[in-house]
């Protein structure tokens, strides 16, 4: 496992570093108030010591007004993020990025999604993609500002029929 320094905005009051064991609960909580089909925990025990599985951290030593039972409440973003081999290069992938609800709009995510990034990157990422709900403005905005751009759709992605817009960014 390569360790990475923790990244972050100061002035915003959160840290981005490697997710470790003990940050689980809190990703799982998150994952599961973000999304209507939520990755199980066992997903995430699966992507530890992966250098892209990254969580947002509050570097104040207040615990979060809605932390839940094995949650300090100090996590409240994560990525997953990783790199597969593509035609002789590497391509990214972030898999999943969420916020705690009362954290959004704060940064958190432009955070986590700038850390995932970089990390891939050094991992020899040629380019990343992603996928993401049609319907998921905020999330858009955020992938067009770092650069990301609409290349494919995939009918019918989600259970609920939705479509999902692969966007891709080349470095």
């Amino acid at each position: 496992m390569t360790t990475t320094a923790p990244a972050g905005d100061p002035e915003s009051g959160v840290a981005v570093r490697e997710a470790e064991r003990a940050d689980l609960l809190a990703v799982f909580h998150i994952e599961q108030e973000a999304f209507p089909q939520p990755w199980p925990f066992s997903a995430f025990e699966r992507f530890l010591d992966d250098p892209g599985f990254l969580v947002a951290q509050t570097t104040d030593e207040s615990p979060r007004e809605t932390a839940t039972v094995g949650d300090d409440g100090r996590v409240v973003g994560y990525v997953v993020a990783d790199t597969v081999p593509n035609h002789g290069e590497a391509i990214g992938h972030v898999k999943d990025i969420a916020v705690a609800p009362e954290c959004r709009g704060a940064g958190v995510g432009k955070q986590l999604l700038g850390a995932a990034l970089r990390t891939l990157a050094g991992e020899g990422a040629a380019s990343v993609k992603l996928e993401v709900r049609r319907s998921n403005d905020a999330a858009r905005s955020l992938y067009e500002e770092f650069g990301f751009e609409h290349r494919n759709t995939v009918p019918r992605y989600y259970d609920n029929g939705e479509d999902a817009l692969v966007l891709v960014r080349d470095f």
